[in-house]
């Protein structure tokens, strides 16, 4: 009996400290994972774990550099508050919203664009823009190494480069490049052409070779201009629509001259376009000069005769952007082809 009680106090004994073991085991494992755990997670949110997220974000970087007219420059690699001056048409086109609409107190806005946006006027203090927080500022032509300097200064700003300037169609795929959107740009250009191609056939079929030639009416002078074939406005219906010039319009240089009371009856051309320097046809301001179009001289040209003369908006005809373009097709369309 008494050897039955040794042997039980023994087993207990030997139970304590098998469990005290497995408790030392347990207890030493934990201290010796939780910093692995550690490691792992602090990798993660680093973004260094398996390198995923590195990659992620060669993939997709916050930013890019690009080459424009002066240049290179670091832009966002996807822009989302974008300020385009005198190219709000493309932007529009390829369904993006500019912050701001731009704005000039003597030629109003690109109004057939019917944007609703804050204006943002080119003859005051750009400093405005920084109200507007743009990320990147689109500018053309008009802007020159010192103003694209200041343009800079307020966000990264992209000035297209001066051999695409007349044609719309680079514009177009250029923007839509910078905004890092370029299967919109193809879509856009593929309807166009369509367009352009059809319309084209159908206005040979009306005019033929018979000539056509751009007036506008100069509301500030009173004077009246002929735009020639290399105006970045109205070139377009020559180059890419199909009509033929007047003569006086292919042999320009320039890309519009005043017409001199003597030369108009030289503009013997079949279809005279017209449109006002600024505002509309009913415009009271506009009266006096449009009497330019009641004179005898005037009278006399080959295409008042016929009835020939397409007075159009002045808009989108002093706009040479893609969907002032389409805009200017359609009035040709309307007018031209019975």
């Amino acid at each position: 009996m008494a050897r039955l009680g040794q042997m039980i106090a023994g087993a207990m004994v030997l139970l304590i400290l098998m469990t005290g073991l497995a408790a030392c085991g347990s207890a030493g494992n934990t201290q010796e994972e939780a910093p692995v755990q550690t490691n792992i997670e602090q990798a993660q949110q680093s973004g260094i774990a398996d390198g995923t997220e590195a990659a992620k974000d060669e993939e997709h970087p916050a930013t890019r550099t690009v080459t424009d007219e002066f240049g290179e420059v670091v832009i966002p690699a996807h822009p989302k508050r974008v300020a385009a001056i005198y190219l709000e048409d493309y932007l529009k086109a390829l369904d993006v919203t500019p912050v701001v609409q731009w704005y000039h107190p003597s030629w109003g806005t690109q109004e057939y664009l019917n944007l609703d946006l804050p204006l943002f006027d080119i003859s005051g203090n750009l400093e405005v823009l920084l109200q507007h927080d743009p990320d990147l500022i689109l500018v053309d032509g008009a802007v020159d190494k010192a103003k694209y300097e200041l343009y800079s200064k307020i966000a990264p700003t992209y000035r297209l480069k001066e051999d695409i300037l007349q044609d719309s169609k680079q514009i177009l795929t250029t923007i839509a490049d910078v905004l890092n959107i370029p299967d919109k740009a193809a879509i856009i250009l593929q309807t166009y052409e369509n367009k352009v191609a059809e319309a084209k056939e159908k206005l040979q079929q009306a005019a033929g070779k018979e000539t056509v030639a751009v007036v506008r009416v100069n509301v500030a002078d009173k004077t009246l201009a002929l735009f020639g074939i290399k105006n970045r406005y109205t070139g377009v219906i020559y180059k890419e629509f199909g009509l033929e010039p007047h003569k006086m319009a292919k042999e320009m240089t320039d890309y519009h001259a005043i017409l001199s009371e003597e030369s108009i009856p030289e503009l013997d051309a079949d279809h005279l376009i017209v449109f006002p320097s600024n505002g509309d046809w009913d415009t009271a301001e506009n009266k006096e000069a449009l009497r330019l179009l009641n004179s005898p001289l005037w009278n006399s040209v080959p295409a008042v005769k016929k009835g020939n003369v397409y007075k159009f908006n002045r808009s989108h005809w002093q706009s040479g952007q893609i969907i002032a373009n389409s805009m200017k097709l359609d009035d040709l369309l309307n007018a031209m082809v019975k």
